[in-house]
């Protein structure tokens, strides 16, 4: 009986009949134009998938993933990619689909593909042909989704990818710095798929092809809808019966009691500062003892509305902490929110795949290489993953400003040492440009593969936001034999001169079996691997949910020692955040201290960039620590702010440079620490030098004139008493003219 027994689907992914048009065969690429489709025999598409990214036939790109399993099972799937979104025109450009348009915004969140954590335009995007900016909208999901209507109004709408998943619940948007609605209401979709979504859309697709009206879909694991009340023969529980938060804000309560729910009316109290708010009962749901369901089952958790999530920040904590608990898929129950006069209703996350079940996903017939219309433009991100191997999915990390937990799921999927295997080899024959080194053998981490709950009960109803934080779960295996097998077997294929570790190491997991850290250093590092402590304070990785620096230091250590023993020079590069939530400036200045004692230099830091829906991103705008409940005794989490703070927390993190000696030198003086100011190997930053004194502003914001400087600009007011003086002068002269 494998861990996953107690969490199997019902259905096998490849268990449905094919549908009719299977006859037609396997397409060489889906086909992105009609001229295509004719070549093909085909009169028009079942369904027509809309991405943001160019079209890669690799599983590393998931309208390949997606648009494959669905031919598989007989479907007839073309591709429209990065198309012009001014028009509805492009959108109809392989005609009417007979059963829906699939509309994702790509492998990245449109808005973090499109800016950076300062919220500056970006002019590149790795996922474009020539890795040229701009091909693809702000809010893609949303905008192909209304051209999608414009173009075809009777056909239904599916949302999926990281973007639409990500956003499916009422979320904190950074970049317009407000709490915007489910996308499911601006995209005026018809449903919604979150995770990676192979089961659900199989399901889905297929009572679509035997003639059921989308509207009529509703109970899909998987998917999110709109509904104007909860489903039938579902009980409601509030958030608050769950997860109780305290004190909070004096509003109106949100949890108004519908036709649909149990709870009872709130009753008024009173504090001990005078301040009336609303203490929320709810009766809890009795189960008979008749009744073998499970507890969750038929269960949904009704939480505070979107317009009271938008305007009280430890609700929205609330509403964010309860979210993250319904994320096992083995108790998962469903969850509602109001919006308006209508609700989002998200039904429990989708089985995880079983190995047989990823390996015929990644066993479809990939052609491995972008699209031919591409010609020989270069699209970075294929470049970048062209020689990598996917092996597993999910990740039980919990990393705070992480989102795959909340994508993909905390369950490890992983796939069979033979169908990876098969897969080096086809890339060793197939794919152009290969010589012999496989970049990468990984996903989400690099050292999860088959690492599951011991106990399929305990996984089956575990809660734990994480499974190794803050410490390794007693039923998780840490036996990375099953990952030193795969590494072995697959460095001595033949063809096969190397193979690289390029995916985080998850050191903490990796220390608790030193014969993976023996096998990596001894055959799988070119010179520098890539860790990621993010930082050394426990302020700030308290709120990460990351190991403290004991773990760093013993895998350091065990590092050093075996690349020694195999005569190797290698080094560890660190990975550290700035900015993040619970960051204090001593924070920052503690791990900059650190980086010089240990001669770091980092060339590329990065600011925390807040994305949806990540629980990091909820105490950056709630201000409240929501990894524990949400009352007047919760924790405040301080987060820098502002381009000026940020930017601050940034310059730490490179010390080295001369363009951050100012910023540096001026925040030290703030927070009294002038002695680390000087120019011996204890001091951060020198004092200032001559030029720079040269060229800050003078007295009177002006700065010091030098023989490179010319006269200082001229205040408006200034300029416009000269203009009136002048004028004046003027009109005394030419009156003196006529005089005479």
């Amino acid at each position: 009986m494998s861990v996953q027994a107690t969490i199997k689907a019902e259905r096998s992914l490849f268990s449905y009949p094919k549908y009719w048009p299977h006859c037609y065969g396997t397409a060489p690429f889906l086909p992105m134009s009609r001229a295509e489709m004719d070549e093909l025999g085909w009169d028009s598409c079942d369904i027509v998938l809309v991405t943001g990214d160019a079209y890669v036939d690799h599983p590393s790109f998931g309208m390949a993933v997606i648009g494959r399993v669905l031919e598989a099972h007989g479907f007839r799937v073309g591709i429209i990619a990065q198309p012009d979104w001014t028009s509805k025109e492009p959108f109809m450009a392989l005609g009417k689909p007979n059963l829906y348009f699939g509309v994702t915004a790509g492998n990245m969140d449109s808005m973090i593909n499109r800016y950076t954590a300062d919220k500056k335009l970006r002019h590149d995007d790795a996922y474009t042909p020539g890795n040229v900016g701009g091909k693809r909208p702000d809010r893609a999901v949303t905008v192909y989704s209304q051209r999608c209507r414009e173009a075809y109004k009777d056909v239904p709408i599916i949302l999926g990818g990281i973007e639409a998943s990500l956003r499916r619940i009422a979320h904190y948007d950074y970049w317009s710095e407000k709490v915007r609605r489910s996308i499911l209401f601006d995209a005026k979709a018809d449903l919604l798929m979150y995770g990676n979504a192979e089961r659900p859309l199989v399901e889905v697709t297929h009572r679509l092809a035997a003639g059921e009206n989308i509207a009529d879909i509703r109970d899909v694991r998987g998917t999110a809808i709109i509904v104007k009340q909860a489903l039938p023969e579902w009980q409601g529980v509030d958030s608050t019966h769950l997860d109780t938060p305290g004190k909070i804000d004096a509003i109106p309560s949100p949890y108004q009691v519908e036709p649909d729910c149990d709870a009872q009316k709130p009753d008024a109290a009173v504090t001990d500062d005078g301040v009336q708010i609303q203490q929320i009962q709810a009766k809890p749901i009795v189960i008979q003892p008749d009744n073998r369901r499970k507890p969750w089952e038929k269960m949904y958790v009704k939480l505070p509305a979107f317009e009271v999530v938008r305007d009280n920040k430890s609700l929205y904590a609330h509403a964010s902490r309860v979210l993250h608990q319904e994320v096992n898929p083995g108790c998962a129950r469903a969850l509602m929110q109001r919006h308006g006069d209508r609700h989002i209703w998200i039904n429990p996350p989708a089985m995880p795949l079983e190995t047989e079940e990823m390996d015929a996903v990644f066993d479809l017939p990939y052609q491995r290489v972008p699209h031919p219309v591409y010609g020989d433009a270069k699209i970075p991100a294929y470049d970048m993953i062209r020689f990598s191997i996917n092996i597993m999915r999910g990740c039980y990390g919990g990393c705070t400003f992480c989102s795959i937990t909340e994508h993909e799921g905390r369950i490890i999927q992983s796939r069979s040492e033979d169908s990876i295997i098969r897969e080096i080899e086809e890339i060793r024959d197939k794919v152009p440009g290969f010589t012999g080194v496989i970049s990468d053998l990984g996903g989400p981490t690099a050292n999860m593969y088959r690492l599951r709950c011991k106990s399929p009960k305990a996984e089956a109803t575990c809660r734990r936001p994480s499974c190794v934080y803050p410490s390794i779960c007693a039923h998780m295996d840490t036996n990375h034999a099953p990952t030193i097998n795969l590494y072995r077997r697959a460095r001595n294929l033949k063809g096969i001169k190397k193979i690289l570790i390029a995916s985080g190491v998850r050191y903490d997991l990796a220390v608790e079996d030193p014969e993976y850290v023996k096998e990596l250093a001894l055959h799988h590092v070119g010179g520098y691997l890539k860790i990621a402590p993010e930082h050394t304070e426990d302020g700030p990785l308290s709120k990460m949910m990351k190991p403290g620096m004991g773990s760093y230091y013993r895998f350091k250590e065990l590092f050093d020692k075996y690349s020694a023993e195999a005569g190797k020079k290698q080094y560890l590069i660190p990975y550290f955040i700035a900015s993040h939530p619970g960051t204090t400036d001593e924070d920052m200045l503690a791990l900059a201290i650190w980086l010089k004692e240990n001669r770091f230099r980092l060339d590329q830091v990065q600011n925390f960039y807040p994305s949806p829906m990540a629980t990091a991103t909820t105490m950056y705008h709630s201000g409240v620590n929501s990894l524990k409940k949400v009352n007047k005794e919760s924790d405040v989490v301080f987060s820098a702010k502002g381009e000026i703070h940020r930017r601050l927390h940034k310059a730490m993190l490179r010390y080295h440079d001369p363009k951050n000696f100012a910023q540096i030198r001026e925040a030290l003086k703030k927070m009294g620490r002038e002695d680390l100011i000087g120019r011996g190997p204890q001091h951060l930053v020198p004092p200032e030098s001559a030029d720079e004194r040269k060229q800050k502003p003078a007295k009177g914001g002006h700065r010091a004139l030098t023989k490179h400087t010319g006269l200082p600009p001229q205040p408006k007011w200034k300029k416009q008493k000269g203009k009136a003086q002048s004028a004046g002068a003027k009109g005394k002269e030419s009156q003196r003219s006529r005089q005479r």
